[in-house]
Parts: structure tokens; sequence; C-alpha cells
């Protein structure tokens, strides 16, 4: 072996364990979001304690997403236990919801559950919701193994009766109130919800380790929400949406969202108000019908892709070669990285879209109806992605009809989205999405 062949070979290997080590180091810590006017009566919102149960998790990110608080203080924490969501699983190092009794240093949730205690203990919170989807129907009385007062589905669910606090300490009244309010906008009579009270002062030991009971042994009016696993996603969170609004009625926080609480609405909202952002907004890239795989992608050489996502339950996983677009228990798309150095250019692009000049920046989204033209640009070479013109080394000052570009290099399912890449030299410096509009 010669020694550029070696060299080369090193540098490779250093490459590869910058990659690894990132991978590694990749932190799942939960999101913590204030909204509204910080004051003494603030609703601490809380999903994804366990990552099995979207709807609970769907719904908070949505609080913190669509809603827009005018009085009061609403802090939400969306995804808790964010690794087990990304595993789709209940709890990768065990039941993080029974362990707020005892829990030894070396767990592997414990910071995460030193920190959410924090916020449950500020004084600033007054009333903490913990959402939750649960199995089958919860029944007072036992109609069969589905709807039973076994089963956790369709209630809300208090430890006692009563606490003695200054405020929201009579417990089996609010959240009666708050089931009368969620049993007047039923779906579907079977959905009816009820109050399931642990009584868990009175020797529940597993509920002893939850941490509504933690709350609740902090002074803290605590209640869970749970909707039914046997019911689709959008209904899920149709439910939760509803709860949540009646505590925050009941407290006197003051709200807008922007959507209406309906399942059309809100299935809308999870499937398709989505998208992530990469290097300070150069690359946008919308979610709802993206491609499972994106090839070429351009990511800086060395391996770290920064983003802005447009929900807190949405992150970018390394997994071997490939970044991994997660959202939720979903995985929406894999990145296959085209390492090349990333560089800012604040820059404006002319385009010539349908015979109309118009001037773009570096990470817009436009949309043409047959044609569109990228002016010269003195210094940039610009590449159309799934247009060929050998003749050309950047792909400028021609005009390019919708039907001379291949659908199999769009970035989303309908074969309507392409990128246009730009470059300075060896660098790529942003990336503008084209649409043609039906």
């Amino acid at each position: 072996m010669n020694l550029g062949i070696l060299r080369l070979f090193k540098i490779s290997i250093i490459f590869i364990l910058i990659q690894n080590l990132y991978a590694q180091v990749q932190t799942y810590d939960f999101d913590f979001i204030k909204k509204g006017e910080l004051d003494d009566n603030t609703l601490l919102l809380i999903g994804g304690i366990q990552g099995d149960e979207p709807g609970a998790f769907m719904a908070a990110s949505l609080i913190a997403t669509h809603y827009d608080i005018k009085k009061g203080s609403v802090w939400v924490i969306p995804n808790l236990n964010f690794y087990s969501i990304i595993k789709r699983s209940r709890g990768p190092y065990g039941d993080m919801n029974r362990k707020f009794a005892d829990l030894s240093s070396s767990d592997p949730d414990y910071e995460t559950i030193q920190r959410i205690k924090k916020y449950i203990k500020a004084p600033e919170v007054k009333l903490i919701l913990n959402l939750h989807d649960g199995s089958g129907y919860y029944r007072k009385n036992h109609i069969n193994n589905l709807y039973s007062p076994k089963r956790w589905g369709q209630c809300s669910i208090i430890d006692q009766s009563k606490l003695d606090i200054p405020k929201y300490g009579n417990l089996q009244e609010i959240s009666t109130k708050v089931v009368n309010s969620i049993n007047e906008k039923l779906l579907r009579q079977k959905d009816v919800y009820g109050v399931k009270n642990t009584k868990t002062r009175q020797g529940d030991k597993e509920m002893e380790k939850t941490l509504t009971y933690f709350a609740i042994n902090n002074k803290k009016a605590a209640f869970a929400n749970e909707a039914s696993k046997d019911l689709p996603l959008h209904e899920r969170v149709y439910y939760h949406l509803l709860a949540i609004e009646a505590y925050m009625d009941i407290m006197g926080i003051e709200f807008e969202r922007k959507f209406e609480v309906t399942t059309a609405s809100i299935k809308n909202v999870i499937d398709h108000d989505i998208y992530i952002s990469f290097y300070d907004e150069q690359i946008k890239l919308p979610l709802s019908k993206v491609r499972s795989i994106l090839k070429y992608f351009p990511i800086n050489k060395d391996g770290i892709l920064e983003f802005t996502p447009s929900n807190p339950l949405m992150t970018i996983v390394k997994q071997g070669k490939e970044y991994v677009i997660h959202y939720g228990n979903r995985k929406l798309a894999k990145l296959h990285p085209d390492y090349i150095k990333v560089v800012k250019d604040d820059r404006d692009i002319n385009f010539t879209i349908d015979g109309e000049k118009k001037s773009v920046k570096l990470g817009d989204i436009v949309y043409a109806q047959e044609s569109f033209l990228i002016e010269p640009i003195d210094d940039l070479r610009v590449n159309i992605i799934g247009y060929v013109n050998k003749s050309l080394n950047s792909e400028v000052g021609v005009l390019v009809n919708k039907n001379e570009i291949q659908k199999r290099f769009s970035v989303d399912k309908d074969g309507d989205l392409f990128r246009i890449e730009f470059y300075k030299k060896d660098k790529f410096i942003g990336m503008v999405l084209l649409g043609f509009e039906k």
C-alpha cells in the first residue's frame, strides 16, 4: 500500500469514527415549552411518558404547536420519554410511570425523572394533567373483558377524591366536570367517559410509583386522561383535546387554536402540517407526502445534520449510513447522504415562472403551472434534480417545462415537487423546492 492510499484510508477511518460518535452521543431530552403569560395559575401538560401511546403525545404536541394561550399559562412537555417514542416502546428501560418513588441514580431514566419532578414542584404550577392511551373502555361495573373496571381507556383518573390545597383540591368534582364536558361531544355512545378513582393511598403499590401520585404528595392537583387504544389515532387525540380544553376552562385559561376540533381536521393537521428545515432554513422539506427514500441528500462533511422540526415529536436519527426522519412512532423518510461542505449564502435567486419574474430565497418552496427558468448566476452552479440536459454544466438560462422533469426524482410521492440545488464551486449553499400545481 503506497503512502497516498494509506493517508486516504486513515482519513476515511477518522471520518467514519466521527460519524459513529455523533450517532452515539445523540440525546433524546424532552422538550419544555411555555405558552402564554407566566403567572401562578399554570397548567403543566405532559404527554409521551410511555412511547406506545401516540394519542397522548400527539395531543400534547398540538397544544404546543397549534394553540395560542391568551390568558394564563400552559407548560407543555409533549415527549417526556422521547427515546421510548422513537423505539415505539412502553419504556426501553422500564415503565417510566413507575419511577417516581425510589429510583437509583444509575437508572437510565434518572435525569429525566429529576428534571420533570422540578417542573411538577414549581410554585407556578397549580394543576398537572398527564395524558395516556389506555386499554379497552373503563366501566364502573363489569360488562365483559373489553368494558370493565380493570380497563383504562376513556376515563379521567384521580388518586383520591380531595386534596387539602388552596386551588383545585376538589379532584373528584373537577374530574366529573371534565368527564361531563367530554360526554356532551361523543363520537359514539360506546366512547363514554367515566371517573376512575384509583384510591392510591389505600395501598395500591403500583400507583404509588406514578407521576400523579408524586404530584399530589407535593400538594399539586394532578389528573390523568386516558383515551382508548381501541380507537384510531385521530379519535384518541380528539378526546384528549376535549379533556385538555375542559381543564383549561376550569382554570380560566383562555386560548385560540388553528383548527376545528373535529376528527377530520385533527387528522389533517397531524398528517399534513409537518415539515423540517435544515442548515438555518437553507433547505425546507415538507413531509406529508415525502418519499420513503431521498438519495444524494446534501449533508455537511462532518456528518452533523443541523435541522429544525415543525413539531417537537420530530427528530433525525443516524442509523448506519442513513439519516432517518422520525415523527412520533413513524419513520417518515431515509436520507442517503451526499457529504459536501455546506456554507451560508443569503442572496436571492431570480426565477421566471410561467413568464413572470420572481425573486426567491434559498429554502423557499415555489410553484409553477407549466414552466420555469432560473436566471444565470455568475458564481453559482445549479442542478435541477430530475432534469437532464447534457450540454449544460449549470442548468440556468434554459426554459424547463414540467414534462421535461422525471417524476421519479421528486421529493414527494405524487411526483410534483422537485429539488433545485445551488453550489458555489465545490460547496453546497442551499435548495429551492419547485412544485407543479395540478
